[in-house]
C-alpha cells in the first residue's frame, strides 16, 4: 500500500511538472538590426509582445556589416534590418535572405561635436585640425561619409574608424573626439550631449533601410508580423518621431 501511494504521488508530481513547463514555454524572435535603429525598435518591442502573447523579442544591435557577416556565418536569426541596401544585398547573396526586402525608412548624416562646439566647427572645411571619428568604410554610415566627403570635394583624415554609428557617437560624447559623422537620428537622440553642425553635402548620401525575414527562420510567421509592424503605420510613426525619413 505504501509503495502504491508513493508511486501515485510521483505520477502527480510528474504531471504537474509537465504542465508547468508547457505553460512557461515562450517562442523567441531574434531580430538583427542596425545600431541606429535601437531606440525605435526597442520602443516597438512592448507593443509587439503585447499583441503577440508568448513571444519574446530579442534584439542584436550592431553595425549592419557585422550583422550581415554573422548571418553569412550561419548565426540564427529571424529578422534582419539593415542601414543600407548594399549590406542587405550581401545577406541576400549569402542565401540567408530569399524574400524581397522592404525599404521602411531613410536616414542622412550630420556632424556632431562636443557640447558648445568648443573647436568652432561650422562645416567640413573646419575638420582639418579636429580629432574626427567616422564609421569604417565597410559600414553603411562609413560608405555614406565617403559620399559626403566626395560631394564636398575633400578628403577626411579621421583619428579613428568605428564599426557602428553608435561607437562614433560614444567617442564624441565621452570626449575622446572633437567631432564625428553620425545619422541625424543619433544626433537627435543624444540631445544636449552633443552640438550639431548641419552638413548640406549629406543630401548626396541618403541611406535606404531595408528589412526582411531570414530564410531559415523557425518563427517565419511571427517574423513577418514584426516586419509588418515596422513597415506599417505604427512603425512609420515611431520612425518619423525619431527623425527617420519616409522610404
Amino acid at each position: 500500500m505504501i509503495r502504491r501511494v508513493a508511486l501515485g504521488a510521483a505520477l502527480v508530481l510528474l504531471t504537474v511538472s509537465a504542465c508547468g513547463s508547457g505553460n512557461s514555454d515562450e517562442s523567441t524572435l531574434t531580430v538583427f538590426a542596425a545600431a541606429s535603429l535601437k531606440s525605435v525598435f526597442t520602443g516597438l518591442e512592448k507593443d509587439f509582445e503585447s499583441a503577440n502573447p508568448g513571444v519574446d523579442v530579442q534584439f542584436s544591435f550592431a553595425g549592419s556589416s557585422d550583422l550581415a557577416s554573422q548571418l553569412e556565418a550561419g548565426a540564427p536569426a529571424d529578422v534582419f534590418a539593415s542601414a543600407d541596401q548594399p549590406t542587405m544585398d550581401k545577406a541576400v547573396q549569402s542565401g540567408r535572405i530569399t524574400a524581397a526586402p522592404v525599404t521602411f525608412a531613410t536616414n542622412v548624416l550630420t556632424l556632431v561635436t562636443a557640447p558648445g562646439n568648443p573647436k568652432g566647427i561650422n562645416g567640413i572645411e573646419d575638420l582639418a585640425d579636429a580629432a574626427l571619428v567616422v564609421c569604417a568604410p565597410q559600414v553603411p554610415c562609413g560608405r555614406a561619409t565617403k559620399k559626403v566627403a566626395d560631394a564636398a570635394g575633400t578628403t577626411l583624415h579621421p583619428v579613428s574608424e568605428e564599426s557602428s554609428v553608435a561607437d562614433v557617437l560614444t567617442k564624441v560624447t565621452s570626449g575622446q573626439a572633437d567631432a564625428g559623422f553620425v545619422y541625424v537620428t543619433d544626433a537627435a537622440g543624444a540631445g544636449d550631449k552633443v552640438g550639431v553642425v548641419p552638413v548640406p553635402e549629406a543630401a548626396a548620401a541618403v541611406n535606404m533601410y531595408p528589412i526582411a525575414v531570414v530564410a531559415d527562420s523557425k518563427q517565419a510567421a511571427t517574423a513577418q508580423k514584426f516586419t509588418e509592424l515596422v513597415t506599417g503605420p505604427t512603425g512609420r510613426a515611431a520612425l518619423a518621431a525619431a527623425g527617420f525619413g519616409a522610404p
